[in-house]
């Protein structure tokens, strides 16, 4: 007989939401290319749903050169209007022009602090914050962190950089915990990263 897995209540249902819960969700990534693909992927978010977005993330990754901050930097507007084609992605000009501006920035920032990880996770002092939510209610949708996090990128020149996305940006990289207590991946992750 097996024994069910506890898992947080937004992934319940869908397999593939399901497989990122238990697997990428809250893991801290030190990638500056994984990084900068959740950044992306987390503003092209804004207005839809999580489940498109992963639906579609095989696309993106084709579609912007597996996220290299430094292809996607380059991009001009014949492959702007190339990318609107593709149905495999969202396909909104805002959303793909803000891809290349933040791979431009990225770039700046990886020339002045030598990597976008060591950037980024400053916000949090260089470890994971580990929440301690008991229901997913209590869970916030921004925070001081994601707030200065936001008001910086913006300052740097980043887009579709707000207080909320930024905060979906630190808990599917791992910079906080947000797994409820009675999940599964909550005391995992409590473990792996202290």
């Amino acid at each position: 007989m097996s024994i069910m897995k506890k898992r947080c209540l937004w992934a319940k249902k869908d397999p593939l939401i399901i497989e990122y819960h238990d697997k990428e969700w809250g893991v801290p990534v030190h990638d500056d290319q994984r990084l900068f693909e959740f950044l992306i992927l987390e503003g092209a978010q804004a207005g839809l749903s999580w489940t498109t977005i992963l639906r579609k993330r095989d696309n993106y990754r084709e579609a912007f050169d597996d996220f290299d901050p430094a292809k996607v930097a380059v991009y001009d507007d014949h492959k702007i209007e190339e990318l609107r084609k593709n149905a495999g992605i969202v396909r909104n000009r805002l959303k793909i022009a803000s891809a290349i501006t933040n791979a431009q920035a990225v770039l700046e920032i990886q020339r002045e602090f030598k990597s976008f990880d060591s950037y980024i996770w400053k916000f949090v002092g260089g470890k994971p914050i580990q929440n301690r939510w008991k229901n997913l209610q209590d869970v916030p949708s921004s925070t001081r962190e994601s707030e200065n996090m936001s008001l910086d990128l913006k300052k740097i020149g980043f887009k579709f950089v707000g207080p909320t996305i930024c905060y979906a940006f630190m808990q599917a990289v791992g910079m906080v915990n947000d797994h409820t207590t009675d999940c599964f991946r909550h005391l995992e992750l409590l473990k792996d990263h202290p």
